[in-house]
């Protein structure tokens, strides 16, 4: 299936997938676990190899990027179903994605830490981020629905005339 900016409809993915909003919102429950398994993961495999003074927050600091990393791609396709033309648009959708997500980011890594710092052990982190990520993809949902992914005007002014390629 290919899938393409909704220009017809003003970017709403809903109508232009015919996805129903509860279809969309358990897509987008399904794909926030899969980004949260994947930035826990990260984060055990980055402490079980590398062990010194900063060790929790380079685990932080890279589940956080494999997290976004994978999010964005799922986000940009399945649930907001926007291409872009050229990797440019691509990059610059990307940082405003991550620009957007940087106060999401600070809600869980504060709780992730803080629950670390109250309760001790991994099993306290990982509750403080799991709760922090909750509320930060709920709240980075609204966000990328009217700041980072709202149809498609936008793609002409960042780069006009360049040669398309659907990413």
């Amino acid at each position: 299936m290919r899938y393409e900016r909704c220009h017809a409809v003003g970017g709403d993915a809903d109508k232009c997938l015919n996805m129903p909003a509860l279809n969309r919102a358990l897509k987008y429950g399904v794909f926030a676990t899969i980004a949260t398994l994947i930035n826990l993961s990260t984060q055990e495999l980055v402490t079980r190899v590398f062990s010194g003074a900063f060790d929790i927050y380079i685990a932080l600091l890279l589940g956080t990027v494999t997290g976004l990393v994978s999010k964005y791609i799922l986000d940009r396709r399945y649930i907001f179903a926007y291409t872009t033309d050229s990797q440019l648009h691509n990059l610059n959708k990307f940082v405003a994605y991550t620009l957007t997500g940087s106060f999401t980011t600070a809600v869980f890594w504060g709780l992730e830490l803080g629950f670390e710092h109250w309760f001790g052990g991994n099993i306290a982190r990982y509750t403080g981020a799991v709760i922090g990520l909750t509320i930060g993809y709920v709240v980075k949902y609204q966000l990328d629905k009217n700041l980072v992914f709202v149809g498609a005007a936008d793609s002409s002014s960042l780069n006009p005339g360049s040669a398309t390629s659907k990413t």
